[in-house]
């Protein structure tokens, strides 16, 4: 099976496509689909990552946010997120339910 993610990236006007392959027992392959140019030098890193070492770790240790590091102008990219959520999925620990965030601005006297 493979598992993947269609991030609607925001402001930027990217729509990117985020598959995640168990390769092994150890391994998974992502692969970013994205008109980002950034996005797709994130590939280069992320062909063959071991899960247990590479990924699930404090963010600034985690592969995923390296990448991100390296090759992402804007911290506020969800695809680093994305990424993580969907070798979750891939791997069996985490069911494929959205995440949503919405955003507004209103009146300081609103709630």
């Amino acid at each position: 099976m493979t598992a993947r993610v269609k991030v609607y990236a925001g402001a930027c006007g990217f729509t990117s496509v985020i598959r995640a392959t168990r390769v092994n027992k150890k391994h998974v392959n992502v692969k970013i689909f994205s008109a980002c140019k950034m996005l797709q030098k994130m590939n280069e890193d992320l062909e063959c990552l071991d899960w247990h070492r590479d990924i699930f770790k404090n963010i600034c240790g985690s592969l995923i946010y390296l990448s991100a590091d390296k090759h992402l102008m804007h911290t506020d990219c969800p695809i680093p997120s994305a990424i993580i959520k969907v070798i979750q999925i891939e791997l069996d620990g985490m069911v494929p339910i959205d995440v949503n965030m919405k955003f507004e601005k209103y009146n300081k006297e609103e709630p």
